[in-house]
Order: structure tokens, then sequence, then C-alpha cells
């Protein structure tokens, strides 16, 4: 399809367009002729060395950055700098690798990519933010936007300035583990919430130092993916299930070209509109072709139909993914559209296939030029290459890391995320002049089952895994009134003759694989925990931790009132603040919640009935 006149695109259903303005308010064009200049002095070895880009913990030694010409260093959930994981370190590490890169011949600054997906969320201190499916519930862009701008400054306190992130995508079915990285199942909402979290990202312009580089992700159909379907790839040493992948994650989205472009396209116009220089795409398929071998999405879609100026970022190992044969796979991608491949390990096998695939005409020097010219005018829009450019982390920044201002807004973030779905025999607010309260679950007193995954660890953990922040019981004992007692209990006991009892229950930590679920039930501990609050009689609240609906029937019966708090982060203050009545709970639900497995996946505007709540559904104000 050809890019339609004035750059807009109008809903024609019968040509599957969309809805959206699809000029990038960046304006790339003004960097061409400094971009094209330094692409016409570039070595072949110097280009593609552009494309690649490592993990910190994967490269041999860091000065393959000078070696290789490196274009990207990125840090994978986990890759801590070897001198531990503190402000200081991250920072002293960024400015080691673009040391390297100011050695090599023409000084071309590297990007720095990390998954702050929730705040700047690997790093000790730093601010967690509730998770997307949380700030989807809180229908409130504004907020969202100040949410990007906060885990920008804490980004480039440590130099970092390039996440991997917002996640646009458009969870259709809630057993898939990376459901809550989506804000909704409704693509108008992911579409604005995604857009507003690129504005706060990359704030005044990509060259403010308060400012980092955002990436739409995953392009595209990643929330639409079914069990059992696509062809899985071993990824046992990945996810740690040591065999094949089956289920959910990276699997086929197998839809007709109507339906992908209204949900899982839709968001992505709306992110590029807001500025989005940088796209990853999937791993997963549509109709059974990887996205990242795909020419039609790539080339076609994205950089014609929509516009987009940017350049584009595999996932992690996705490109071997396409072919057996890992060479094969390459000219595969980088043909498609490809413009950096992210390889961790292999990024010199990656160096050396795609030179000799360009040396052998497979992968035509115009495609190399094209995707260079891409990623060169993105770093020259983010001022990289100006004179006198620091590559530091900011010490000013570094002051506000962690600050109170910036918890204040995570903690707005929880209390506006919480959604009420039950209040009976008016039990909720608690009050906070109560002779006892008693607090009982194992998620109550535990940042890391508060946190969720993708916090410190790739997985999450559970346990103290940051500093900073307050846990439920925490935040609950510094609410209450001077006179009231707080117990508490991990397994429910020890209710009796309390006014109430606050239950908190939750799904372990997950991300990306680990997290695929069929049963989406409690675990029989957690359930356990409801069932003896419950029975001693004292009225209940329950707080359940999740990344996504589950089936709640047993302990929702067994609550007077149940609140679902998704994974909130680090500020359980915002917690205490609807469960005393500090604020009015206004949480709608951005996602289905289905009475039965059965039921799924069902999803607004499908035309299934009798969920156990509907979308949108929230009491209160």
């Amino acid at each position: 399809m050809s890019k339609i006149s004035g750059s807009c695109l109008i809903m024609l259903s019968s040509a599957f367009l969309m809805s959206a303005c699809t000029t990038p308010p960046v304006g790339l064009s003004r960097y061409d002729a400094d971009a094209r200049s330094l692409l016409n002095r570039m070595t072949l070895d110097e280009k593609i060395g552009q494309m690649v880009q490592a993990d910190s913990s994967g490269m041999k030694d860091i000065t393959d950055i000078q070696t290789y010409h490196l274009g990207s260093v990125l840090s994978g959930g986990g890759s801590d700098p070897a001198d531990g994981n503190s402000l200081a370190a991250w920072a002293a590490y960024y400015e080691a690798c673009q040391e390297q890169a100011a050695r090599t011949r023409l000084g071309i600054p590297i990007l720095y990519g990390i998954d702050a997906v929730h705040g700047h969320n690997n790093v000790l201190g730093a601010v967690i933010f509730p998770h997307n499916i949380g700030l989807g519930c809180t229908r409130n862009p504004a907020l969202v936007e100040e949410i990007g701008r906060i885990a920008a400054m804490e980004m480039r306190a440590t130099g970092m300035h390039w996440t991997f992130a917002p996640c646009v995508t458009v969870p259709q079915d809630e057993h898939w583990g990376r459901t809550y990285e989506g804000y909704s199942e409704d693509p108008e909402l992911v579409a604005e919430l995604g857009a507003a979290a690129v504005r706060g990202l990359q704030g005044n312009g990509l060259d403010d130092p308060k400012s980092v580089l955002a990436c739409a992700k995953h392009f595209a159909g990643d929330g639409g993916t079914q069990p059992d379907s696509g062809d899985f790839v071993n990824v046992g040493d990945r996810y740690n299930t040591g065999g094949a992948r089956s289920g959910w994650d990276q699997g086929d989205t197998q839809c007709d070209e109507a339906t992908f472009r209204r949900i899982h396209l839709a968001p992505y116009p709306t992110a590029i509109t807001a500025g989005a220089l940088s796209i990853m795409p999937s791993y997963s398929s549509w109709n059974g072709l990887k996205c990242s071998a795909s020419k039609y999405l790539l080339t076609d879609v994205l950089k014609g139909e929509m516009g987009f100026e940017g350049f584009l970022v595999s996932d992690w190992e996705a490109i071997r993914q396409i072919d057996p044969d890992f060479k094969t796979a390459i000219g595969i991608s980088i043909n498609a559209g490809m413009d950096m491949a992210m390889e961790p390990t292999k990024y010199r096998t990656f160096y050396k296939y795609l030179k000799e695939l360009v040396e052998e005409g497979t992968v035509p020097m115009s495609r190399i030029d094209d995707a260079v010219f891409r990623i060169l005018r993105v770093k020259l829009a983010m001022g990289l290459m100006e004179e006198g450019y620091v590559a530091q982390g900011d010490p000013a920044l570094q002051n506000e890391f962690g600050s109170e201002a910036h918890r204040a807004v995570a903690r707005q973030a929880v209390r506006e995320s919480l959604v009420l779905l039950k209040n009976e025999g008016h039990v909720f607010p608690a009050s906070r002049t109560a002779k006892r309260i008693h607090v009982a679950g194992q998620a109550a007193d535990n940042i890391g089952y508060q946190c969720g995954g993708w916090t410190i660890a790739w997985q999450g953990k559970s346990g103290d895994v940051t500093a900073g922040g307050t846990t439920v019981l925490g935040a609950v004992r510094k609410t209450v009134a001077p006179g009231t007692e707080v117990t508490y209990s991990k397994d429910g006991s020890g209710a009796e003759g309390a006014d109430l009892c606050i239950v908190v229950v939750g799904e372990k930590p997950y991300a990306e694989g680990a997290g695929d679920d069929p049963d989406l039930q409690l675990a029989d501990e957690e359930l356990a925990t409801v069932r003896q609050a419950a029975a001693s009689g004292v009225p209940v609240i329950t707080v359940l931790f999740s990344g996504r609906p589950i089936m709640v029937n047993g302990i929702l019966d067994q609550s007077d009132a149940f609140i679902a708090a998704w994974f909130p982060g680090t500020e359980g203050l915002g917690v205490a603040d609807v469960l005393f009545g500090d604020y009015q709970p206004t949480g709608k639900l951005s996602f289905t919640w289905p009475r039965s497995l059965d039921q799924i996946p069902i999803n607004k505007g499908d035309g299934k009935t009798n969920p156990l709540f509907p979308y949108g559904f929230g009491l209160g104000k």
C-alpha cells in the first residue's frame, strides 16, 4: 500500500487502513546531510558494527566495542555491572562503554539500551511504578506521561538513554505471561497511553539531557498468540525450562489482516506520531511467518505506509529463530527491514555473517546503508555527536534518583490503579482508629511480590529485592492511628478478635515465558491464607497482586471487600491511601475479568457475555 498524501491515514476498512496521523514531530530530515556525510566516510566493517548490539554481560571484552565498531550495548534483565548493582556502578560502566566508542576511528557514540519498563527497574533504589496493566486502569494519560518523564530522569542519572518501552501490545488472552506489560485489551486505550509514555520518555526533544529514546514494542501481534501454535524453538537456556517452548509466548497470532490491523497494529501510528524513533519487532508470528522476517510488516507497512523514520531493533536473539541456519536467518531479517540486531552473546558471529552476506550479494549494500542511515539520524537527533557531548551520568539527576518527589508520583499511580471489585457490609474503607487490625499473607510484607517481574532480576524475585519503598504491611503500620495495634501473620492465622483483617495474596513474580499459565489459579497456600482469615469471623478485605485477571471466585466469596492491585511497585503507601479512605478508589478494569477458564479469550466488543466483571468495571467514584 502506498502512503496516503498528507501523511494522514484515514479509516478505509476495505483497504485495511487505520485512523491516525503518522507524521513524526521529530523531523529527522534535518539530519539527513550530516548522516549521509558520515555514512559516506564509513567502511563496510564500520557500517555493520553500527547494526550490532551486544549485551553488557555477554561481551567477551569491553574493547569489542572498539574492535567491532559496535553501535549499541544493552543490559538485559540481570546483566548488572561487575562492580555491583548501584547507581555509581551503572554510571561508571556506561561511561566506560562510551570511552571505548570514542576510541574508534569515527568516534560514534553507542546507544545504551535497557528494559526500563516500569521505572529504571534494573537498578537498586530506583522508583518502581505499577506495571502497565495497572496504569491502564488509571485511564490517566497525563500521569503515564509524568511516569515516563521520571523514568527518563532516573535512567539519565546512570547515563543510559534508550529504554525498550513502552510495550504497546494489546493482550487478548490472560494465559499469556506478558499480559501485565499491556495497558489494556482495548487498542484505543493502549494507543492513548502508549503515546503518552513516548511523550514522557522523550520529553522536550531527544537532545534534552533529561530525555531518553523510547522503543515501541513488540511489532506486532504479540498479544494475540494462541496456545500450542506457531513454530516454537528450543530456548530452554533463556527460560531455564530445559527444553522446547510451548504455549502463548513467542507464538503465532492467527487472524485475517483486518483484525490484525484493528487490534494489533492500531497503537503504532499514535506512538510514531508521538515521536517514537525505535521499534522492536516481535518474536511472535502472524499466520505462521515470524514478524522479524516479514518484509511486508517491517518495510511495506511500518516504514512505508506508516511513515516510520526511525530504526528497528530485534528482540533478544530473535533473528536466530527465523531459520535453523543462523546466517540464512540474518539475511532474511535484514532484507525484511531489520536495522539493528540484539545479539547479546553471538554478536561477533552476527558481524561475520552479515559481512559475508553483503560480500556475497545476498544482502544488498543499499539495505546496509539504509539501516545505518536510520541509526545515525537518531543518534544525531539525540545530540550524541554534538561537540562537547559528555557521555556520563548526570550528577544533578543522581541527586534526584529515587527521591521522595519521584516516589510521590508512583504513590499516586498506585492509588489510581487500584480497582475495587467488591464492597459488602461497609467494611471498606478501613478505619485507621480501629483497636486492632490484623494483616495477613506473605505478599503483604514482600516488595518483590509487590513489584512483580522485570524488577532487578528479569523474572523478578521474592523478598527485599530493592532499596526504598514500602510494603503494604509497612504502609498500614505508618497509616493507622497511634493507638491502633497492627498484628501480622503469613498464613492468615491470629485474626480472631481483631476489628478487621487485611489479606494480601497474589501471583509470584514472573516475566515472559515462565509466566504463561494454563490454569490462572492462585497457589494453594495463597488460597489457604484467605480461608484461614475468613474462618476467624473477622471482616476481611482482600488485596490481590496479579499481572492479569485470574480465577478468584473462591476467595472473592470469602472476602467482604476485594481490591485488584495488580503489581503496584515499590510504593505500598498508595494501597494504604485507598484502604483507609484518604482517596476514593477510581480505577476501572482495563481488561475483562473472566468468570471461568472456558470463557477465555473474552474481550471488549467480542460479543461474549456474563464475565465475572466487565471491561471498565470498578466500584467507587
